[in-house]
């Protein structure tokens, strides 16, 4: 009996139309193209006026059901990654299934934060690698700007709103997820932070006064420990596989800091024509950057090209996933 492998069949993602650019926050913060640019490589980032991130998935999905001619009702297991809910509960991602029509499945959120695509497409494989489901849609969102506090310039530049969604199906010809190593450390928890909203601090006065419902981020311990993990977490996957830089057709890294991707390529031994990247557009996303990234390069992507993920996140979490790409566009 061949090996079932989770292929990647098909993928989509969503952008809200609004644009806010480097120039339009210097209107609003004590910043400027050149600071922003220069730290991030950021130029702009989309804006989610209205709706939450259970629409953006919508769009994402839709668009996913669509070109995969896939019946939603076929669908048998949702897993939606995203710090950023509708609700504390329901989870967004039965609120989804409601939405898009998929009541036949059954679902979950997961929150690995900006590490939460890679964290839910490794779950989602493991049921199609068991044989018991046929079709699993994974979805990474974020609507950051609903946790974003526009009077702290070191973070709110950072941040964009938008997601994607990929389905995975089984596969018996080698193509599809081939490895994942995903790692955490709650020592991180401090250092990148939504501080109240949780049992810790329940909303009260008190944290809404203070601000505490907002990402706080202390950007040098972040940047220090992302630039090392995810580097190393990619270079591992790579020779656990007994990969080379030559074998690898595309990295697909997380979209936090064009200088973050950059020390991770480097380590890696990867050309930058090889590195997938959009943060000039749309920021950091979270939890929807790599499946935006899936969305943008699909077109260049090949049947059986090597791939690697890699994501940090807050928690600390990280990881990399190596699959092979299983169609051409």
């Amino acid at each position: 009996m061949k090996k079932i492998h989770a292929a990647i069949t098909g993928v989509s993602g969503f952008v809200p139309e609004h644009v806010l650019s480097n120039e339009d926050l210097a209107k609003i913060v004590d910043t400027s193209d050149e600071w922003i640019t220069t730290r991030t490589g950021i130029k702009e980032r989309r804006i989610m006026r209205e709706g939450a991130s259970s629409d953006i998935a919508l769009h994402a999905v839709q668009g996913l059901l669509k070109k995969t001619n896939t019946d939603p009702l076929d669908v048998d297991l949702v897993i939606l990654a995203t710090v950023t809910p509708d609700f504390p509960f329901p989870s967004t991602s039965n609120v989804l299934c409601d939405k898009a029509g998929m009541t036949n499945a059954w679902g979950f959120d997961l929150n690995a934060a900006c590490s939460g695509f890679i964290y839910a497409l490794s779950t989602g494989a493991q049921f199609i690698e068991t044989g018991r489901y046929k079709k699993v849609v994974v979805v990474g969102v974020d609507k950051m700007t609903s946790i974003l506090d526009y009077q702290d310039r070191t973070t709110c530049v950072i941040f964009g709103d938008g997601g994607g969604a990929v389905l995975l199906e089984p596969n018996e010809e080698g193509l599809g997820i081939h490895d994942f190593i995903l790692r955490s450390d709650g020592a991180g928890r401090h250092y990148l932070v939504q501080p109240a909203g949780g049992s810790l601090n329940p909303a009260s006065v008190e944290t809404v006064e203070n601000r505490m419902h907002y990402v706080k981020q202390e950007g040098k311990h972040v940047f220090k420990f992302a630039v090392t993990n995810m580097a190393e977490v990619s270079a591992e996957i790579m020779e656990k596989n007994q990969l080379t830089s030559d074998d690898i057709a595309w990295l697909v890294p997380h979209q936090a800091n064009l200088r973050i991707i950059d020390a991770t390529a480097d380590r890696m031994g990867i050309t930058k024509d090889k590195v997938m990247i959009n943060i000039q557009k749309y920021g950091n996303t979270t939890a929807g950057t790599l499946p935006l990234c899936l969305w943008d390069y699909e077109s260049q992507l090949k049947k059986g090209d090597n791939i690697i993920l890699s994501a940090f996140g807050g928690g600390f979490t990280w990881g990399a996933v190596y699959l092979k790409w299983a169609y051409n566009s």
